[in-house]
């Protein structure tokens, strides 16, 4: 019996369980609707405004684009790694880990690197290997552009004062609640895109063409950082509801085998104790 107490024990354990990681589910469902609308939301606009300005910077001199297009020796770089504050979604967190540590060493090797991290998850690791310049746990608090700005800002007064020559931005694109690509992206300098000369040739520019260019860069950066941290936001949430699903149909399959096994060593204590009385109440007649 000592043994099917303790089968009872893990099944009541087991069930619990499954309440906890439904209920995470449920919860990261609902915040996933939320975070998905407003990515999806953004995307066309961020991207439009992302191609003009890059476009607009190729068919322009090489200086036109600022302070913010000029190319410089590469011999320090700042990183901008999103992860998320809190665990339990898969591989979410440990991917762009994996991916920062790949990035440095294949195509920083002998170059200082910086780290800015978004989220306490990839902070609490990549900081005991490399150097954290500042670490933004409170931007998931309550997301917002102005949030977001203040952290783009002083990304944009770095590389202009030349502390770095090279920023880039690394976080999860949110493709659908079950998978997350892992980007890249170049923050600063801004790249032109090839063909930008040609691309621009049915535009036309009032006042001119040059002072749009230096107004809409600030914003472009801005709105790319914005969208980067609300595609990791929606990824987290997709990941996190996909980790708890899979974790609640693996509880709920070792229950089931838990209690097949209940069963099972029930009946053979019921078969035993019927088989004592038979033999005890035959002693007896005999």
């Amino acid at each position: 019996m000592a043994n099917l107490k303790e089968i009872r024990n893990r099944i009541t354990s087991i069930g619990s369980t499954m309440q906890i990681t439904s209920a995470m589910k449920m919860v990261s469902a609902a915040k996933l609707k939320k975070a998905q609308d407003a990515i999806t939301a953004m995307r066309p606009y961020s991207s439009k405004l992302t191609e003009l300005l890059q476009s607009l910077s190729a068919a322009m001199d090489s200086d036109a684009g600022g302070v913010y297009s000029k190319q410089r020796e590469v011999k320090k770089v700042l990183l901008v790694i999103i992860t998320s504050n809190r665990g339990l979604c898969g591989g979410f967190n440990s991917s762009i880990i994996k991916e920062t540590i790949k990035n440095i060493e294949d195509n920083y090797h002998g170059i200082e690197v910086d780290l800015l991290t978004i989220g306490k998850k990839g902070n609490d690791i990549l900081s005991k290997s490399y150097n954290i310049l500042e670490n933004r746990n409170d931007i998931f608090d309550n997301l917002t552009f102005e949030k977001v700005t203040e952290i783009a800002q002083k990304a944009m007064d770095l590389y202009v004062d030349e502390s770095y020559d090279k920023i880039e931005i690394i976080y999860n694109r949110f493709k659908n609640a079950a998978t997350q690509i892992v980007q890249v992206e170049q923050f600063l300098p801004i790249q032109p895109i090839e063909g930008g000369a040609e691309a621009n040739l049915d535009y036309i520019f009032e006042p001119t063409k040059e002072k749009i260019v230096l107004e809409l860069i600030p914003k472009s950066l801005k709105t790319q950082l914005f969208k980067a941290i609300r595609d990791s936001f929606a990824a987290e949430h997709g990941a996190r509801m996909t980790a708890m699903h899979k974790a609640t149909d693996n509880a709920k399959e070792l229950r089931d085998d838990l209690l097949l096994t209940y069963n099972k060593a029930r009946q053979a204590a019921i078969t035993n104790e019927i088989l004592e009385i038979v033999g005890g109440a035959e002693a007896l007649n005999n």
